[in-house]
């Protein structure tokens, strides 16, 4: 098959679609059904103080989860860069995308088989390994960005794939409910194979590289070389400061919104899944009204828009209270308010940082580092919610102190001057 060139819009199309095919991860795995999932699981043999027992340790459950997920990106932070020298090095992004893609697949599946005490050790491998898969592939697919779109083109494009990826989600969401609700509860994995359509199209090796025998060693250098540079330029190592900040806040909340749903709000495991489903659709409008938004006054404006309305969202959500009239009501407002800013930081953040990188060949290996800096927030996040849960015994000052990660990540943001394509 002929390839494609750069800015083809059946290019464009096929990455955009990876995010319809992964969205099984992202939302009945990291968000929806597999955390409330867990969550009932494991109250139905835990303790009367509400612990369980894992390698002869007695754990908060919830605890217990967070610290699993924060293993998982740390094994990520790891490894994505030092994958990613080697993918520029050799010119093989394509490779390692299916390589993760098909981990992540395969550790979805297992988790069916998670049913009870003596099989806890299913669920907690097998989040890692699905963890590592999703997150893994989605570096080296972020990396094609700037090798697949002019800087003109990038914004419209990465708030595409995220379009792609809510509906996606709303569809499987709703089979998620009717499975729920008959009884017929089980992990869905299908979804992945839609990667396949994004593989056609994708180009491997876009600069021709012709590796040598030792490209481990050169695969090393490559990475040496790349944070070299990416210390020589002030704009975008302030983007990924406040990268981080923001991020902390953003997946630990998207991770724990089910938990804190039917944790801390009591609320039934349907009322939840109605929740996450607006989010879903209120993000497709969110991912596309902020596209526009940035083309007419920039990106750094409307990123720091989006983080305004972060803060209001640990705010309204530590304002919530089980024994509230209408709480369920107040959660799907809260629903409704985190659905607009999810898909457009997110959005933003990516093709923002792809706006900020200089002419460079070494798209993956500048990619791991983005991945790497989002990948330690989401520890932090995640060491900091459990840590004060374990603390207070409650998930709503978790959520409040998030919020000062928010205020941190704008005031960096005032301070970056962008250029020619982010203003």
């Amino acid at each position: 098959m002929a390839t494609l060139e750069k800015g083809n819009k059946k290019l464009l199309n096929a990455w955009a679609f990876y995010d319809w095919a992964n969205s099984v991860y992202s939302l009945v795995i990291s968000t929806a059904v597999f955390p409330i999932y867990y969550s009932s699981m494991t109250s139905s043999f835990a303790n009367v103080e509400g612990d369980i027992t894992f390698l002869g340790t007695e754990w908060n459950p919830t605890t217990l989860y967070d610290y699993t997920l924060s293993f998982s990106f740390l094994i990520v932070a790891f490894i994505s860069p030092i994958l990613s020298g080697i993918a520029d090095y050799t010119g093989n992004k394509l490779k390692f995308l299916k390589f993760f893609c098909l981990l992540g697949s395969l550790s979805v599946m297992s988790l069916f088989f998670f049913k009870d005490q003596s099989t806890l050790w299913i669920a907690l491998l097998f989040t890692i390994t699905a963890s590592v898969g999703f997150w893994g592939s989605i570096v080296f697919y972020n990396a094609y960005l700037p090798e697949i779109a002019y800087p003109e083109q990038q914004d419209n494009v990465s708030a595409k794939g995220f379009i792609y990826g809510y509906t996606g989600s709303v569809i499987l969401m709703i089979l998620s409910l009717v499975l729920v609700q008959t009884g017929v509860f089980g992990l869905l994995d299908a979804a992945y194979g839609f990667a396949q359509i994004t593989y056609k199209r994708l180009p491997n090796n876009v600069y021709n590289h012709k590796p040598e025998k030792d490209y481990i060693w050169k695969g090393f250098r490559e990475l040496k070389k790349v944070a070299k540079e990416l210390s020589e330029y002030r704009e975008l190592k302030r983007f990924l400061v406040s990268f981080f900040f923001f991020s902390v806040g953003v997946q630990t909340i998207v991770l724990m919104a089910g938990i804190f749903g039917s944790e801390e709000l009591g609320l039934p495991t349907t009322n939840l899944i109605m929740t996450i489903m607006l989010v879903q659709i209120v993000a497709i409008a969110g991912a596309y009204i902020f596209s526009r938004i940035s083309n007419k006054y920039g990106n750094l404006k409307a990123l720091k828009i989006t983080l305004m309305i972060w803060g209001l969202v640990c705010f309204i959500a530590f304002s919530l209270d089980k024994n509230q009239d209408n709480v369920d009501m107040y959660f799907y407002i809260l629903g409704g308010v985190l659905g607009l800013v999810l898909g457009a930081t997110q959005s933003l953040s990516r093709s923002t940082y792809s706006k900020l990188l200089p002419e460079t060949e070494d798209h993956a290996t500048y990619f791991s580092f983005y991945d790497v800096t989002e990948k330690i927030a989401i520890v932090l996040g995640m060491f900091v919610f459990g840590l004060l849960i374990s603390i207070t015994n409650s998930m709503q000052w978790s959520v409040l102190f998030l919020a000062i990660f928010f205020l941190i990540a704008l005031i960096v943001l005032f301070t970056i001057k962008g250029n020619q394509y982010v203003k």
